[in-house]
């Protein structure tokens, strides 16, 4: 019976210890930073339009090889029509089938190929950088939503404390009250404000709850799935501050940021299209060949005559005796079927010959497209222009959010501990009574603010810095 008992608790105590073990998996921010990259839309999206571009290039590239196009058919006709074979009109069923083949090669057609080839060359380069974009617009939201999440945390953690700090208060007054050192107002008054600390820790529940549901969310990941994250241990002196000025860390940015890059691809591939427009103006060269062969059921070899059995046919009289009649023996020709083989053997024909397109006028289309060209590259160039203002005015407003997020930081810390201080002095004095509930809960309040304070200017400054420290091309970590 013990063992029976054994057996029965290991069954079950090894299943739930066996899904506590799986359920305590936490996901550091590499792991999150990869996970997005693989289901992110908007990274899928720009790799499927990077491919689109890889596509359209090899394309291109193989429109330098001669095309090959076959065609095999088969006809009934009926009434009046020409034999295919024998080009002689007749009234019979003809049934007639045949193959052809076509082959043709682009010699030149004033260098447009080859300079579309390279357009999409820089078009692929240009749509690459633009997912290179996309990730690292990926990383930087999974950077702040996992921050998020450990700043709520911290915050959760300073209601917690807060809450504690009253609750413990509360027992050291009811002791007072009990033995009548304290009226017992400053009691309900405590218990009061206990009961608004609970509502503080439950709203930083709530936070917390809410910036792990918006990260999962971001990761595509179901809300019911387990998920946790791991919480480094921060210190504000490990994150010193950049040792860049604000103009060295656009420069710097501006060489290595793949928006950038694919700006200044865009205008190549933009002005290459202009001179692939001009270029159908210039005649174009090509050479061609041709297959054909046919069959005819129509079509029969002569194999020679039989005389007809019976009596020949009178077909006239002697002149120098009318009594003699001339007669003329019959014959039948004869005619083989000749198979479809021998007919596709013997119709045989080919063609080969060149053929040079010289454009004259097209209805204005090539000098349209080639304004059209030139609007591409000039907008090309605005977007290459916005994009550099764009990266220069992030990293300008990173910079100085950063310089007065430090500044910010030291300030709350100087307040902390300053408030701390005075926290304990008055919570002295309200013990002995010197002091009013109201100054108490006056200096609690200005502590707890500080301290939330002091954790906002906290992540604050990391995420700044972690900006900067991104656009000078560092890797993202914590």
């Amino acid at each position: 019976m013990r063992i029976f008992k054994t057996i029965c608790f290991i069954l079950v105590i090894f299943p739930l210890a066996l899904v506590n073990a799986q359920e305590i998996k936490k996901w550091s921010l590499e792991d999150c930073v990869n996970h997005a990259f693989e289901n992110n839309l908007d990274v899928q999206r720009s790799v499927l339009s990077m491919q689109n571009q890889e596509v359209t290039l090899l394309e291109n590239k193989l429109n330098r090889l001669p095309n090959l196009n076959m065609n095999i058919f088969n006809s009934w006709r009926w009434g009046r029509s020409i034999d295919p074979t024998s080009n002689l009109f007749t009234t019979q069923r003809i049934n007639s089938n045949g193959a052809s083949a076509s082959s043709q090669m682009l010699l030149y057609n004033g260098s447009r190929l080859s300079r579309t080839i390279k357009r999409n060359e820089k078009d692929v380069q240009a749509s690459y950088y633009d997912m290179e974009k996309s990730k690292n617009d990926v990383a930087l939201n999974v950077v702040l939503a996992y921050l998020q999440v450990i700043f709520t945390r911290e915050l959760l953690e300073n209601s917690n404390y807060q809450y504690n700090t009253t609750g413990a208060q509360m027992e050291q007054t009811e002791k007072l009250v009990n033995a009548g050192s304290l009226p017992r107002t400053n009691l309900l008054d405590l218990q009061s404000q206990l009961a608004s600390n609970e509502v503080e820790v439950i709203n930083s529940e709530n936070d917390v709850n809410l910036a792990l549901l918006r990260l999962k969310q971001f990761l595509q990941i179901p809300a019911e799935e387990e998920f946790d994250i791991i919480t480094p241990v921060f210190d504000k002196d490990d994150y010193g501050f950049v040792e860049y000025k604000v103009g060295e860390v656009y420069k710097q940015a501006e060489s290595i940021q793949p928006e950038i890059k694919s700006a200044k691809l865009k205008i190549e591939s933009a002005d290459l299209g202009i001179k692939v427009a001009r270029g159908a103006h210039i005649p174009q060269l090509a050479i061609s060949g041709d297959f054909f062969t046919n069959y005819s059921d129509q079509n029969r070899r002569f194999t020679g005559v039989d005389l007809v059995p019976g009596d020949p046919s009178p077909i006239g009289y002697l002149q120098s005796d009318p009594s003699e009649i001339v007669v003329q023996p019959q014959y039948k020709s004869n005619y083989d079927d000749i198979d479809i083989p021998t007919q596709w053997q013997d119709n045989r024909s080919w063609s080969a010959g060149f053929n040079i397109s010289v454009p004259i006028f097209n209805g204005w289309q090539t000098r349209s497209n080639i304004q059209r060209a030139k609007i591409e590259k000039n907008l090309a160039e605005i977007n290459a222009t916005q994009t550099r203002n764009i990266l220069r005015e992030t990293i300008e407003t990173a910079y100085n959010d950063a310089q007065a997020a430090i500044k910010v930081f030291d300030a709350a810390k100087k307040q902390v501990e300053a408030l701390e201080e005075s926290f304990r002095a008055t919570e002295k004095s309200y013990n002995l009574g010197a002091v009013n509930y109201v100054d108490y809960q006056i200096s609690s309040f200005n502590l707890f603010s500080a301290r939330s304070n002091l954790v906002r200017a906290k992540f604050d400054y990391i995420f700044k810095l972690k900006v900067l420290d991104f656009y000078l091309g560092n890797p993202i970590t914590l």
